[in-house]
């Protein structure tokens, strides 16, 4: 009979334990973001998917074609070309292919580019039925920012 008595106890503290735990965090700020009408802020440290970095003065990719990203990266989701035209000293971009279903965000791409060309986007919002959608050609998306 002493269990019986011992178990209604213990329940009994615990269920005004757990009920002031309640009471304490139902008067403390909402902190929840009703997120399709509220807009999140990215943080400074946010990474979202690879993107070029254009050139100041010319709108160009920084990008000099010398696959350092394409070689550090693990899940093998960049692909990218380039040409060298008559009259200019080095390759430029001519394709920069992401395969954004393969992409891990390990952020190895971005450190091993020493020209300043990649960097992570702030975009959050990346949805589709359709796979094909983020198969990603980061040059015509410049050149649409631009």
């Amino acid at each position: 009979m002493s269990g019986y008595w011992n178990d209604i106890l213990v329940g009994s503290k615990s269920l005004v334990t757990g009920l002031m735990i309640t009471a304490r965090e139902f008067f403390k700020p909402v902190v929840t973001e009703q997120y399709p009408y509220d807009v999140p802020e990215m943080t400074p440290l946010f990474r979202g998917h690879v993107e070029l970095i254009a050139n100041e003065e010319t709108g160009a990719p920084n990008c000099i074609v010398c696959m350092a990203c394409q070689r550090a990266c693990p899940s093998d989701c960049i692909t990218l070309a380039g040409e060298k035209k008559e009259g200019e000293k080095k390759k430029s971009l001519t394709q920069y292919q992401l395969d954004f279903t393969k992409c891990s965000l390990c952020g190895s791409c971005v450190e091993a580019c020493n020209f300043n060309a990649l960097q992570f986007s702030k975009e959050y919002n990346l949805c589709s039925f359709n796979k094909d959608d983020f198969i990603i050609d980061l040059v015509k998306r410049l050149e649409d920012q631009n």
